[in-house]
This record gives C-alpha cells, structure tokens and sequence, in this order.
C-alpha cells in the first residue's frame, strides 16, 4: 500500500538525503520570506496591503508566498528568474547562436542557464527600482508614509535588497533541482502557495464566524476545490497511446525485436509551466504600474485586476502560447521518429521518417489544444467564480493546478527512485503505478 512505499523512502540512502536536502533549502527559503527590507514601516505596509487583496497585487503575493505583504529580502520571489527563462527560450527560437547553444548539450545548456541568471539579475534591478518608487508614494490608508526615510539611499538599498534576494532563491531552486529531488524553481513556488494556505483556511473560518461567508457558500467551495483537484489528478495522468511496432532482426545467432509497445505522449505536456510563466509576463509590467501613483498607470493596473475581461483574455492567450511553444521546445517529433527509424522501430500504417514525425506532430497538436483548453479552465474558470464571490486566491485554479501539478511530478520522480532501486513504489501493483512516466 501508499504507507509501504513511504516506509521504502528510507531504505534508500541516496534518496532519503536528497528529500532532506529539498526540505532544508525550502525551509531556508521560508525563513528568508520574513526577514523584512531596511527602511519600511512594516504596520502601514500591512494596511496598504488590506485594500490590495483581490488585485494582481494579491496574486503576486501569493507566488512570492506572502514576502511581497512583508516587503521582505524576498519580495520579488521567483518571477524575473521565470521572466528571464521566457526572454531567452523565445530569443532561441529567433538568434542563431542560441539556437546552436541549445543544440550543443550540457555545455551549451549551462551558457543559457548563465545568461539567464544575468538576465534575471537586470530585471530584478528594474522591478526593485520600479517598487523602491511606488513604496515612496504609498501610504496607509490613516496617511502614515510606507516608507520611513525616503531618497537614494532607500532606492539603492531596496535594489540591492531585493536583487540579492531573488539571485539567492534562483541559487535555491538551482541547488534543489542538482542535489534535491524535484524542479527547485516549482517546488519554490509550491512551497509559498502550501505555506499560505493555513492562513486562507483561518480567514475563511473566521468570515464564516463573523457572517461574511454562509456555510452554503463555503461547503460549495470546497466541492469545487475537490472537483477542481480530481480533475487536474485525472488528465495530468492521461496519454495518448500511439502503438509502435519493432521489426525482428538477427544479430549473429540471436534475434531481436519483433515486440510491440507504445509512444505515451502526455494531453499536458507542458505540466503547470504555461501558468507560471502566463502569470509571470502578466505580472512585470502591472506590478510596476499598480506601485507607480500615476492616473494612467493606475487605469493600466485597475484594467490588469484579476476577474477583469482584459485580465483573463490575456491569461487565457498566454496559456494556450506557452502550451505549444513550451511542447514544441521540450519534445522534437522529427528526432523521435529517427530513433525509432534508427532502432527499426515504426507505427503500424505509418512509413517510417517523415510521414512518422508529421504524423506525431498532427497527434501531439490535437491533444495539445485539449491540454491548453484543460489548463485554461482550471486556471480561469474557479478564479472567476472566486473574484465574482471575493474569496481569496488560495482557492484559485492556478494556485490548486501548481500544488498538484508540482506534488504529481515530485511523487513521480521519487517513485521513480524507488523502482529504479528495486523497491516497491507507492503503489502495490506495477499497475497502479503513477502513468506518465516513460
């Protein structure tokens, strides 16, 4: 049963320390979110952010896990990491010499990962100078300054602040993903959600007490939030099969091949990464806008509001963008369809080569619009219900799409360790075993 397979965990010496490993860095990373930014006044700070809930603002917050609130040495989270990874997959689709990067292996991988962290490093300067601006014009709402003393010295240690602050969480995630078990980056961004999440249940208790929230309301939550996690648990396990028949060979006096078996390719091949990045590109150039105390910046910010038309039309388009551009880069049909030329490998009906790649890319293109419709929903569809009945973020598809999307692929990975080790997973059976993985 699920309880053996954890009792297994321990048997693994090597696994054991990378889950331990994964927990102190997380454990680092939530202690840094409280450690506060030089120069703020923490109690006006916290008023402010009493009126922003409910706006981008608020789900900021929430991928920061709640560091943005306390304007802590992690304010600005993981974002101009994801930023930066967005900027440079796209550029190596346009500029050739990335291009021949990303095609040299581990060499050419770590001179991306290189530019990626300069690039985070840019724009974390300029998101700390665009808040270290907006803190001097806010206020709370009795007219108490956020900001104690305001002037270069404040910007400049803000910047320096909050820029040392995220090239640590990158090192975090970088850390995690060498030596830990899991994506660092995800399991981050896992970590601020799941830790946030008490808190949301006490509010919730405590509008229910109060009389703000009726008990229908709250039981009708929770049915969606199962309904929204079952669901999400069902598709991220689905596949389309496509059956893959190996010619026999002899080799000698032995023969070879002659077996049939499947290509498993995954309806969301992209995992939670087309929200994370969707909300990331949503959230750079409105973030800075809601802090800017300018009439037409805050019009910008006020149309960005979470539940706005403006707002989930541009999530929507970026899902469905990141859905196929982050499939197109991860899983190439053409060099599939050469190995399994190459190991005498075809699809039943198929000639082998080209009508085998264009006959995945046609397969992979159907199931990736269900995906990207599938993530759209659940991202879009709670949030809706959630903004029209002013309930907080937690509850969101996206947040619950990213909790369970991350613990799936991180349970995966651990079960992978242990069957890979000889030991049972965490299911009895080796059909019970968690699908997707090939």
């Amino acid at each position: 049963m699920v309880g053996s397979g954890f009792q297994n965990i321990f048997k693994i010496p090597e696994l054991k320390r990378r889950i331990l490993y994964t927990l102190a860095l997380l454990s680092v990373y939530r202690v840094g979110v409280h450690v506060p930014t030089p120069g703020i006044d923490a109690a006006a700070l916290s008023q402010y952010f009493v009126r922003a809930k409910g706006t981008l603002l608020g789900l900021f917050d929430m991928f920061s896990g709640g560091a943005l609130e306390q304007m802590s040495v992690f304010a600005l989270g993981i974002m101009p990491y994801i930023s930066a990874s967005i900027i440079l997959q796209l550029l190596t689709v346009v500029i050739p010499h990335l291009e021949r990067l990303s095609k040299e292996g581990e060499q050419g991988r770590k001179k991306i990962t290189q530019y990626t962290r300069y690039g985070t490093v840019v724009l974390s300067i300029i998101q700390g100078f665009g808040i270290s601006f907006g803190l001097e014009s806010m206020s709370a709402p009795g007219g108490a300054p956020v900001v104690i003393d305001a002037g270069w010295t404040f910007r400049l240690m803000t910047v320096i602040t909050l820029t040392a602050g995220t090239a640590f969480i990158m090192w975090l995630g970088e850390q995690i993903t060498e030596r830990g078990i899991g994506n660092g980056i995800s399991l981050i961004i896992f970590a601020g959600i799941v830790a946030q999440m008490p808190v949301a249940i006490g509010n919730t208790f405590r509008l229910l007490s109060t009389g703000e929230m009726g008990i229908f309301l709250v039981l009708i939550l929770m049915t969606l939030m199962v309904a929204v996690i079952g669901v999400i648990v069902f598709v991220e396990q689905g596949q389309r099969r496509i059956p893959v028949q190996y010619a026999k060979r002899v080799v000698g006096r032995r023969m070879y091949g002659g077996q049939s078996t499947h290509l498993p390719l995954k309806i969301n091949t992209s995992g939670v990464i087309p929200p994370i990045f969707a909300s990331s590109i949503i959230m750079f150039p409105a973030t800075l806008a809601s802090f800017i105390q300018v009439p037409w910046m805050q019009a910008v910010a006020e149309s960005m509001r979470p539940g706005s038309l403006m707002y989930e039309t541009l999530f929507v388009g970026f899902i469905f963008f990141f859905c196929y551009f982050y499939t197109a880069v991860t899983f190439n049909p053409v060099d599939v369809a050469e190995n399994m030329k190459k190991h005498g490998g075809y699809i039943p009906g198929i000639r082998p080569g080209k009508r085998t790649a264009d006959y995945i890319d046609r397969v992979l293109t159907r199931i990736t619009l269900g995906g990207a419709i599938y993530v759209s929903a659940v991202c879009v569809l709670p949030s809706l219900l959630i903004t029209r009945f002013n309930v907080p973020f937690y509850f969101g598809g996206t947040a619950l799409l990213i909790v369970v999307g991350v613990a799936i692929d991180t349970v995966a990975q651990m079960e992978s360790h242990m069957i890979t080790r000889h030991y049972e997973g965490f299911l009895k059976k080796s059909g019970g075993r968690i699908k997707g993985r090939r």
